[in-house]
């Protein structure tokens, strides 16, 4: 098998593991385990509170010790363990903490799974930055296979999504040994921790626009946890009146135009980048936030079904605008010596602090407008809309960076 094949497959898998619960494990929990809005949102937050240093301390373990894809390997073997242990949990704090543990050796192996990927490419001669893209896309395929089949065998709210996640994570585990070596770099011996972590970008802080930037990261980046925790959820709820709809009996084919789209949107960010600048797309994006809750919150099932797949569809370019035009943002005008670290430190904001926040404060909502176990899903859609269209009329006063028409460089076009 060629190396690339063998990458495509690594590829494949380590997004397979992800989709087979992110999605549709917030319906199992609210519709099965009847957890409130507050204990799921806490556990999904386990994902942000994990990115904020595990990351950096297996990529240390990497550079130092253990071989990329040893670790890569160990970290999905630990990962099934969890998640088997986790499909016999009830307890929302026991919950909590396994799933603690599993976000602790899972959120690593995203980066860990690009340095292998690297590695082996650069060893066997081929070009990075040409050769990686059109591998990568295949975590995007894997990604909607896991969702789809989850769906079609009608495990959204069974803990049999988390077997096949267990399967699948030591399947990987497995494979992730029979990798070529990467061999630990020498250069990453004299790494600090600081750097590791992108702690020594900081100093960004005292930019005034990169500060206010950093900042909205931070909000922005709430707002990307909150239809992972509670899309299907919502979806589950119109049960009732919607039984045999399309959206309420797979929620999972639904969501994943959502990923879809991601890989659509994202083949348009040089037009934009070239034609509007860094902050006019970011505009867009955090206005397609205010439309992906706002359509939620007025769509159905039934006669409301296209504006759900609106709501999918823009999904696309709110999270890829935001996520790549800001990391360019970063790239421009982080200083040369600090740039990885920078890239890190968005990183944190977004995934790490923002889905922090994102999850325990979204949990809190939704309980808020939970009576008797009955969800106004409309009003919970529009406050995260109104959050939404807050950071809109507020991001242009804020963050007034002059206009630059850029060309993203190939290497922002993989697919996220």
């Amino acid at each position: 098998m060629s190396v690339k094949s063998r990458l495509i497959i690594l590829n494949f898998l380590q997004f397979f593991v992800w989709g087979t619960w992110l999605i549709s494990f917030g319906g199992y929990l609210i519709s099965v385990l009847k957890f409130t809005g507050g204990q799921v949102g806490s556990i999904y937050s386990t994902m942000g509170l994990a990115s904020l240093f595990m990351p950096g301390l297996l990529g240390i373990v990497a550079d130092r010790w253990v071989n990329a894809e040893r670790v890569h390997g160990l970290c999905h073997i630990a990962g099934a363990a969890m998640l088997l242990l986790a499909s016999t949990i009830k307890d929302p704090a026991a919950m909590y903490w396994v799933m603690l543990l599993n976000s602790m050796v899972y959120m690593p192996t995203i980066a860990l799974n690009n340095t292998v990927s690297y590695g082996v490419l650069a060893s066997a001669g081929f070009d990075v930055v040409k050769h990686f893209p059109p591998i990568r896309v295949w975590g995007t395929v894997g990604f909607v296979a896991a969702m789809w089949v989850v769906d079609l065998l009608g495990w959204s709210v069974s803990p049999l999504q988390l077997y096949m996640a267990a399967a699948s994570a030591l399947a990987l585990g497995i494979y992730a040994f029979t990798l070529p070596a990467c061999p630990r770099s020498t250069a990453g011996r004299s790494a600090s921790l600081a750097s590791a972590l992108g702690l020594d970008a900081f100093v960004l802080f005292k930019k005034g626009q990169m500060a206010v930037f950093l900042v909205f990261a931070l909000l922005i980046g709430a707002a990307l946890q909150i239809t992972n925790t509670f899309g299907e959820p919502f979806l589950h709820d119109f049960k009732g009146a919607y039984a045999n709809s399309f959206a309420v009996a797979h929620p999972g084919l639904l969501m994943s135009v959502s990923q879809i789209s991601e890989t659509l949107f994202i083949l348009t960010i040089p037009f934009f980048l070239g034609k509007l600048g860094i902050k006019r797309i970011m505009m867009i994006s955090i206005c397609a936030w205010v439309l992906r809750f706002g359509l939620f919150g007025i769509g159905n099932p039934g006669s409301g079904l296209v504006l759900l797949v609106l709501s999918m569809i823009i999904y696309g370019m709110a999270f890829d605008f935001f996520n790549i035009s800001g990391s360019l943002f970063v790239e421009l005008e982080a200083e040369p010596r600090i740039r990885a670290s920078a890239q890190g430190l968005f990183m944190i904001m977004t995934n790490g602090f923002g889905a922090l926040i994102g999850g325990l404060i979204s949990g809190r909502v939704v309980d808020h407008f939970t009576v008797d176990g009955v969800r106004n899903w409309q009003s919970i859609w529009f406050v995260f809309s109104g959050y939404a269209l807050l950071l809109a009329l507020v991001f242009p006063f804020a963050f007034r960076y002059k206009h630059k028409a850029v060309k993203a460089p190939e290497t922002m076009l993989e697919p996220i």
